[in-house]
């Protein structure tokens, strides 16, 4: 009896896969029962046969063929490229022939073609034009941003319209303005890493403006100051401190100066004047100039004088005053004795007379207007009068046989001749009139 033949077997099918360009792949076949059959391996599209068994019969440096001296045999492809794309066939030569198929797709990461878009520089108020081509598998999409986070500004049909992103190959910047300035991103990505980016960098130029920060500084001789003054300007503008009679101000022991930039079209101009002196006091102009213009601003420097200078006043005690004889008020002794040759009934009477009269915040028991008696301690006091309402006068005592008074300093700005200026204003002579009444 006649054995049956045993035919060979494949265990599993055959993978697919999808590759990035630039990486290898490999395919793997497990086939039983081989036998005396061979494996070979075919692209099926182009019917190429790339290897059989062991033997590589493409003239392709990239592919390789393998057997692990057991039942399974790789075809491997390095460096994949556009072209490796397809279907691969794992076949045994058999009768009928058995063959398995696995597919491979290549990917392609996105790519920025790098061209120079037109236009990207225009005067304020005109337009720019930026184009982003992108290639890849699948196709690219791509997205505009700009670098700093800020909107994007579309202007369209007199519709204005501010976006974050913007997705289209070619981004158009109508009417652009000084703000809208800076760094544009072209983003292109499909999903297969990496993402690309190009940055586009976009200028608007216009003529320099500039603006002092205070048209009017003071400050005390002997002190530093710095003077500051804010411009705009593209291109970059030459920026220069003058005096008032035109000279240029050079960088010295007595003189530095700096450009902070504040953003891309924007500086801040810092003079700073050391040990102010009499002649310092004066007019001061920043300058800028580029190609498109020039612009200038005034800062005059005044100076700040100690009109109230810190002083010492001596308070020497007041001599104590004799109490009245009729005065009534709680802890003082009443005179004894007859009064106007009056007996007690007259004395009475004149008692009764006072408590009847109306009485007078600032008048004595004889109705004499006068100033408020003090009292007479074991401690000499001094007594202060202050005017209070309806022309009342009262007293505060202190006990001090002698005061030092300290008043202090205030700057007040005056001009060359020593007056105060008319720029002080009405809240300013108020000010200056309520601490001489306080003084």
């Amino acid at each position: 009896m006649q054995t049956p033949e045993i035919v060979p077997e494949f265990l599993a099918p055959l993978e697919n896969h999808t590759v990035i360009q630039g990486r290898d792949a490999v395919f793997t076949c497990v086939v039983n029962h081989l036998q005396s059959y061979k494996v070979a391996w075919i692209k099926s599209d182009s019917r190429a046969i790339l290897a059989i068994h062991t033997h590589l019969v493409a003239h392709n440096p990239r592919l390789a063929v393998t057997h692990n001296g057991h039942n399974a045999w790789k075809l491997m492809i390095s460096n994949v490229q556009l072209n490796d794309s397809g279907t691969y066939m794992c076949q045994v030569n058999t009768e009928p022939m058995l063959s398995l198929m696995g597919h491979m797709d290549v990917v392609v990461p996105p790519d920025i073609i790098d061209n120079t878009s037109d236009g990207l520089v225009a005067h304020e108020g005109g337009n720019i034009r930026l184009r982003c081509d992108a290639t890849g598998l699948p196709e690219p999409n791509v997205t505009w941003k700009r670098e700093d986070g800020r909107s994007i500004v579309l202007r369209e049909a007199g519709q204005k319209k501010n976006v974050d992103k913007y997705d289209v190959k070619t981004l158009e910047l109508n009417g652009v303005l000084r703000q809208e300035m800076g760094t544009y991103l072209c983003i292109a990505s499909n999903g297969i890493p990496p993402t690309i980016s190009k940055r586009y960098s976009v200028q608007v130029q216009f003529q320099p403006s500039i603006k002092a920060t205070n048209h009017v500084v003071g400050a005390p001789v002997n002190k530093d100051v710095v003077l500051q003054c804010t411009v705009e300007a593209s291109p970059q503008a030459m920026n220069t401190w003058l005096t008032d009679s035109g000279e240029k101000i050079l960088p010295s022991d007595k003189y530095s100066w700096t450009d902070r930039p504040l953003n891309d079209y924007s500086w801040e101009m810092n003079l700073t004047i050391r040990a102010l002196q009499k002649s310092d006091f004066r007019g001061y102009v920043c300058s800028s100039e580029n190609a498109l213009g020039k612009a200038e601003a005034a800062v005059h420097l005044q100076e700040l004088r100690d009109v109230f200078p810190t002083t010492t006043t001596s308070v020497v005690q007041k001599p104590p005053q004799q109490p009245h004889n009729n005065d009534l008020r709680p802890g003082r002794k009443k005179i004894s004795g007859n009064t106007n040759g009056k007996g007690n009934r007259g004395r009475k009477h004149e008692q009764s007379r006072h408590q009847h009269q109306p009485s007078h915040p600032n008048s004595n028991a004889d109705g004499d207007e006068d100033e408020p008696d003090l009292d007479v301690g074991l401690v000499p006091s001094i007594a202060t009068q202050t005017i209070g309402q309806k022309g009342q006068r009262f007293s505060t005592e202190r006990s001090l046989e002698h005061t030092e008074i300290s008043i202090p300093s205030l700057w007040i700005p005056v001009d060359n001749s020593g007056q105060i200026p008319t720029s002080v204003g009405t809240y300013g002579w108020l000010f200056i009139l309520l601490v001489r009444l306080v003084l």
